[in-house]
């Protein structure tokens, strides 16, 4: 074999290397060619466990649910498994939503996302010494998540004292 022909088997994916096994081979021991393959003996023998009635019962809820409110997350769903009488934890419900392709929606903040279109200027502070207050403020915006949604908080600083002149939520 060619070291190009060596190259293209190796990229290939764990199916199609495992399908390049001869388990009648006499010249080359499945040992062997496993390790010129580059899988795992034990990838062979591996049998996936086939998904629990119960997952799939709990996947149906689940997906029942989202369809309702799609703003629930995790713990929400969770909560509402255990109501329904299905003692759930919430790295099992977290599993099962992946598993399902479902994330809660919910409203993205969007404060730090430039505008390509907007002139970017430049930083007219640098190499200027701060003395005193009052001679240079400065603005910032915070997210704060709250239990039913965000918040933006805005404050004025001045940089001398570090104390808050002004803020508005």
């Amino acid at each position: 074999m060619n070291e190009t022909g060596l190259k293209k088997v190796l990229t290939a994916t764990l199916n199609a290397r495992k399908q390049l096994l001869e388990p009648d081979n006499k010249d080359f021991s499945t040992r062997k060619q496993c390790e010129l393959l580059g899988i795992n003996r034990s990838s062979l023998y591996y049998q996936p466990k086939p998904i629990s009635k119960l997952d799939i019962t709990l996947m149906n809820l689940l997906d029942e649910q989202y369809t309702k409110t799609p703003f629930y997350g995790v713990k929400r769903m969770t909560a509402h498994l255990r109501q329904l009488g299905h003692p759930v934890g919430q790295k099992r419900v977290r599993r099962l939503l992946q598993q399902m392709g479902l994330d809660a929606i919910y409203q993205h903040p969007t404060a730090s996302e430039a505008n390509p279109e907007h002139q970017v200027y430049p930083y007219l502070l640098r190499n200027v010494p701060i003395t005193r207050c009052n001679q240079v403020w400065s603005t910032d915006i915070t997210y704060i998540r709250l239990s039913k949604g965000f918040v933006y908080l805005m404050a004025v600083m001045d940089w001398y004292s570090r104390y808050v002149l002004d803020w508005l939520s």
